[in-house]
């Protein structure tokens, strides 16, 4: 990957329905070989899919739970199963094995308490967990999907602090 690679992604990350033409014309290329540079980030996986980000608000799930998850159990077997287990809820949106005190951390969006309550209930119902503790956030200070990309390794050739 190059420079152009990099202004490539980080227009695409601000606004992925953008005309090829249109990233082309910023970045200063013609369409072709812009569009050829896109599929290849594409196909390396560097560009995972196009999305639409949604308003939390608009589709009615305001509340925000941070979901520390503590087990007894460390095996395989068992987060396999637990993997399986939070699959199957929506209401996850983002899903780690943590280090430290907490064994797992879940990002939950759900619209209100009760119904947060309510998945709670459904989860500790379909696997055995040792502890669980919830933080509501309060407010979004910060939200982006937008990775940075100063820390990516560039061809020698183009210059590890290009744009």
């Amino acid at each position: 990957m190059d420079r152009l690679d990099r202004k490539i992604l980080r227009l695409l990350q601000e606004d992925a329905t953008l005309a090829v033409a249109d990233v082309a014309k910023k970045v200063g290329l013609s369409t072709t070989p812009c569009w050829r540079r896109i599929q290849k980030l594409e196909e390396e996986g560097v560009i995972k899919r196009r999305v639409a980000i949604l308003d939390h608000e608009k589709v009615n799930v305001r509340v925000t739970v941070f979901v520390s998850i503590r087990t007894n159990s460390h095996s395989h077997e068992w987060l396999r199963r637990f993997s399986e287990v939070i699959q199957e809820f929506p209401e996850v949106v983002e899903f780690y094995r943590m280090s430290g005190d907490v064994d797992y951390l879940l990002r939950v969006v759900v619209p209100d308490i009760a119904a947060y309550d309510a998945f709670y209930k459904r989860l500790i119902a379909k696997i055995e967990i040792r502890d669980v503790s919830s933080s509501f956030a309060m407010e979004q200070i910060k939200y982006t999907t937008e990775m940075p990309l100063d820390y990516m390794v560039l061809d020698k050739e183009s210059g590890a602090n290009a744009a």
